[in-house]
């Protein structure tokens, strides 16, 4: 994991590989940002001029690097583009330097140490670059063959260091913004570990055993109900997804609490550690990635473990549903009637359409608990991504305040996402001449019918909210800002924020 520092040194005078610096774009001039004078000092005022022939623009996303010249000890300069310069008085977005300073720790991939002389107004601002670099500094090595001893020398890996230059090292509030930051980043690069894990390594019980082993570490309290319990309680819709594979599903129960909690929020993940469709099998195309339909587990897991590692006075309450669906001649078949925890009879139609089968049963079995709030998370569906694209996961919520409140959340802590209804409408479209209901409704607005079949499935008088990330939890393309190609814990900084703010009283 990427080391973080607050340094009391100048840039001038910092030991370092490299030091950042932003630019940014004044109409048509391009304009050194706060945080590097020292920088433009020792190129004696002429950094930008010097970026300009370099064919530097300052637009977001680009990063140059110059070797730099005397007066300063560090042997590179890289400039990363902030876009637009802020209006006199007003300052960078968080979301701006989080993304610049991500897209500098990716640039300085083989780099032992970094200092960042990006602009820092607030303590907010130093919380959003730590985030961004030690989000940019991640890597996925763990089934990288062990390279022999040349190679190792020569080998790129993470930035090691991050130190942060313009900070108030003695400042209360700025200790405790780079302490959040790397609390949030490292649980962040936790749930993508197991996003990015294989298959066959990351099971249902195998994820278990982690979240077993987080919970001695931080003092969580863990409870698992392996098949054979699932079976005994009555889990039908868990035991139906799982039913066919060799690797019989799990629910997994970690709680953090805290003594002068006032408020408990229930977080319930969807944990697909490998979606083939089922008997209802996926086509060629679309499953060399469904290792990541565990997304939703993985970012609630994650949340719990921040939420006990920042001692937040709210207990919280996260809800593992583990399964792995797989076709096999014991597979659950299109037209079976699951008995669901609930009691209900569910029609399946479509065994693709499981996640939303290991979700009803765990938001049941957490509405027992009578929670604030409960608040699902899952990669539910392909219509999600087709209304919102790749980069954005939807909403929706049985409390319009709260779908906002949330909405209002993912905003603040650079997260793309957008409010969805629920049309009551499209309820009857999932009306089953067999069952109670059926797992599928009509195809158009086929996300909005996951989450009113989820609704069907919370306690009375529970506020509750479901996040459909099926499209920015796992990236296919290049890398970009703080984001890493594959796994992205999307929504633990949601949930996290969302933690702290039941946690204030403020929902």
């Amino acid at each position: 994991m990427t080391a973080l520092t607050l340094s009391t040194a100048g840039a001038a005078t910092l030991r370092a590989d490299a030091l950042v610096v932003g630019v940014a774009k004044s109409g048509k001039t391009l304009v050194v940002a706060p945080g590097a004078e020292a920088v433009d000092k020792a190129f004696d005022g002429r950094l930008a001029a010097v970026l300009e022939t370099l064919g530097a623009s300052g637009a977001e996303g680009e990063a140059t690097k110059l070797p730099a010249p005397a007066g300063l000890k560090a042997p590179v300069v890289l400039a990363v583009g902030l876009g637009a310069a802020p209006e006199d008085g007003e300052s960078f977005g968080a979301e701006t330097l989080r993304r610049a300073a991500g897209t500098a720790a990716r640039t300085l991939t083989g780099s032992k140490k970094a200092g960042f002389a990006l602009p820092i107004a607030t303590a907010d601002d130093a919380s959003a670059i730590a985030e961004g670099a030690l989000l940019g500094a991640y890597a996925y090595t763990a089934y990288k063959a062990a390279p022999d001893a040349k190679a190792d020398k020569d080998a790129k890996k993470p930035l090691a260091e991050v130190a942060l230059l313009g900070t108030k090292p003695r400042d209360k509030a700025h200790k405790a913004a780079a302490e959040r930051a790397q609390a949030v980043a490292e649980e962040i690069n936790r749930a993508r570990d197991l996003i990015n894990q294989p298959p066959n390594d990351l099971t249902p019980a195998a994820f278990a055993a982690v979240a077993q082993a987080a919970g001695k570490e931080h003092g969580l309290k863990v409870q698992v109900l392996d098949e054979k319990a699932l079976a005994k309680g009555g889990y039908g819709g868990i035991l139906g997804v799982g039913v066919g594979s060799v690797n019989p599903p799990r629910l997994v129960r970690i709680a953090y609490t805290h003594p002068k909690a006032e408020k408990t929020l229930a977080l319930v993940g969807k944990g697909i550690t490998y979606d083939s469709g089922g008997i209802s099998l996926k086509p060629a195309g679309h499953n060399e990635t469904m290792k990541c339909d565990m997304s939703g587990a993985a970012a609630v897991f994650s949340a719990v473990v921040a939420a006990a590692r920042l001692g937040l006075e709210v207990n919280v309450t996260g809800w593992l549903a583990l399964a792995e669906n797989m076709p096999s001649g014991s597979a659950t078949r299109p037209g079976d009637v699951l008995s669901m925890y609930s009691g209900k009879t569910v029609e399946v139609l479509n065994t693709d359409a499981e996640g939303r089968l290991v979700l009803a049963d765990a938001i049941t079995r957490a509405s027992e608990e009578h929670p604030d709030a409960i608040v699902d998370v899952a990669t539910l569906t392909g219509a999600m991504v087709l209304a919102l694209g790749d980069r954005t996961f939807g909403i929706m919520a049985n409390d319009d305040d709260y779908r906002t409140a949330i909405h209002e959340i993912a905003e603040e802590v650079g997260e793309q996402s957008w409010p969805m209804p629920l049309p009551a409408d499209l309820r009857k479209t999932m009306d089953s001449p067999t069952a109670d209901m059926a797992n599928m409704g009509v195809r158009m607005g086929g996300g909005l019918v996951a989450g009113l079949f989820l609704q069907e499935f919370v306690g009375e008088g529970i506020t509750w909210a479901h996040l459909d990330i099926a499209g920015p939890a796992f990236h296919e393309g290049a890398p970009y800002g703080y984001t890493p190609k594959g796994g992205t814990g999307s929504s633990v900084r949601t949930l996290v924020k969302l933690a702290e703010r039941t946690a204030a009283g403020e929902l």
